[in-house]
């Protein structure tokens, strides 16, 4: 989670408040009362935050529920049950994002969700060599209104150049490019976008790199001044020109 939003989520809820932590396991919010995730209670924080103080944790073995979210049975949690839930990192993992924003908006009545951007998912190189993560299915976007909207992650987009962002757009961008955040009140709305064509998911995917290319031009990532002497900008045109 980003560590400024983390840290607003903590400051603005109030002692009395029931709040619930949906896929935490890699890095719990100590701050909940309640966490439900896949994987059991000791074995969490494999991800901890760089000030996360396990001695702080509200949420207990008692209060930790190891279940598929994804199961699509209803949350073992009532209506309005709490008054704010946090989902971070976790949408883009799951098979059914739409039924979890679903869920979400049942239990809470406001929360706080935070996912990769696509900047991120679409660069080459930031977690290997492939672009974005090896284990997301999902490219996420959010509309003006915060609804968020899930589109498969085809690995087409690791075979055709057009697709994604070079090395090392990635590195060079800040801690709030990489992520998308919605905090929401009543309701969160997500959808699935799908392509029945592929000029279509095509175009989805070479619009966003073509729109944003110079968004980190100017900017010196690791070792730019020995191996990267070119900008990202500049490497992105030569690249279009050789595929003309």
């Amino acid at each position: 989670m980003l560590d400024s939003n983390r840290k607003r989520i903590v400051e603005a809820l109030g002692p009395a408040a029931r709040v619930l932590d949906v896929g935490g396991w890699g890095q719990p919010l100590e701050r909940a009362d309640w966490v439900l995730d896949l994987m059991p209670h000791e074995t969490r924080g494999l991800y901890p935050a760089p000030d996360y103080r396990p001695e702080q944790e509200r949420f207990s073995a008692e209060t930790w529920v190891q279940a598929d979210i994804c199961d699509h049975e209803p949350w073992p949690f009532a209506d309005d049950e709490f008054d704010f839930a946090v989902c971070s990192h976790t949408l883009e993992d799951v098979r059914d994002p739409v039924w979890v924003c679903a869920e979400l908006s049942r239990v809470a009545r406001a929360g706080y969700v935070e996912v990769p951007s696509r900047l991120e998912e679409q660069s080459l190189g930031v977690h290997g060599p492939w672009v974005g993560w090896s284990h997301h299915h999902w490219l996420v976007d959010r509309d003006p209104d915060g609804t968020l909207r899930f589109v498969f992650k085809s690995h087409a987009i690791h075979g055709d150049r057009r697709f994604h962002f070079p090395r090392p757009f990635g590195s060079l961008l800040t801690p709030e490019e990489r992520i998308e955040a919605v905090f929401w009140e009543g309701r969160i709305e997500a959808r699935e976008e799908v392509f029945t064509e592929a000029s279509g998911h095509d175009a989805y995917l070479s619009r966003f790199v073509a729109r944003n290319s110079e968004r980190c031009a100017g900017r010196e990532g690791p070792g730019a001044a020995q191996k990267e002497p070119q900008s990202v900008t500049q490497r992105l045109l030569r690249r279009a020109r050789r595929s003309d």
